[in-house]
């Protein structure tokens, strides 16, 4: 398959998946989430691959979750793809499912839908520029799943909430000190820290790696039937004016007015 959106490759164990769309700060479109489900799919097969790492082009941003603009104007191409949330969703599956370390490896923001990414993978390098939060309820979306109920199991309830409630955004220093993410790197030397993170794992028996990932997925797996329904509430919740205030807010880059909608 011919990708677009991101680019795929592969060297010595290691699959790297890297969004390639920096013009817009990383943001996925549906389009960019299939292309990736179809790259991490190759991965799972291959049995020369160990270890996957997740990446974004450019030093600007990992990830920024959905891309509005793209969702407000769609194309003719769009009716070929499954809604963003769908993809969202088988996405989270495989990764977290996929029989080997996932390593989300973050240069400037991961914000919204991207922070929940790198928080659905198995490890966070972060880079020295790095920016972690949430943006859901300001654009008038949450992530009713990995994004909320397994981020509180990461950082605890408290400071989840606070992410969420109060959308600030935080450093790389302060994500190592709540536990979001492993290791902070200078900036310049993050993929270095990347391959021998990649290098240990690969010295290590892929049975038993797979086993641990699996035990350490049990406990929280019942967050997929979380997500499903919160899912659904999300697709029914997006056909408001509540929603659309949050959008057109964003995309008119002026300070949404939800007061109204507070009863």
């Amino acid at each position: 398959m011919n990708y677009e959106d991101i680019i795929y490759e592969k060297s010595k164990g290691k699959a790297i998946i890297t969004i390639n769309r920096p013009k817009v700060l990383n943001a996925f479109r549906a389009k960019t989430l299939y292309e990736m489900i179809d790259a991490i799919m190759d991965v799972w097969k291959d049995n020369e691959i160990g270890v996957l790492v997740l990446t974004g082009a450019g030093e600007k941003a990992f990830c920024t979750g959905g891309d509005q603009k793209a969702k407000k104007n769609k194309s003719k191409d769009d009716d070929k793809y499954l809604p963003v949330g769908q993809y969202v969703a088988q996405l989270h599956y495989l990764l977290r499912n996929i029989p080997k370390p996932v390593i989300a490896a973050v240069k400037g923001y991961a914000i919204g839908g991207g922070n929940v990414l790198q928080v659905v993978c198995d490890i966070t390098l972060a880079a020295e520029n790095a920016v972690f939060g949430q943006v859901g309820p300001k654009v008038g979306s949450v992530d009713a799943g990995f994004g909320t109920a397994y981020l509180s199991r990461i950082v605890g309830e408290k400071k989840a909430r606070e992410i969420w409630y109060l959308c600030r955004k935080y450093s790389a220093q302060e994500a190592l000190d709540m536990g979001l993410v492993n290791a902070v790197v200078p900036t310049d030397k993050l993929m270095g820290e990347v391959d021998q993170w990649c290098s240990e794992i690969l010295d290590k028996s892929p049975t038993a790696i797979k086993v641990a990932k699996y035990s350490f997925n049990a406990d929280t797996d019942s967050i997929f039937g979380i997500s499903r329904m919160g899912l659904s509430a999300l697709e029914l919740f997006h056909t408001t004016d509540e929603a659309h205030e949050g959008i057109n807010a964003f995309l008119e880059k002026r300070p949404p007015d939800f007061g109204k909608y507070r009863k």
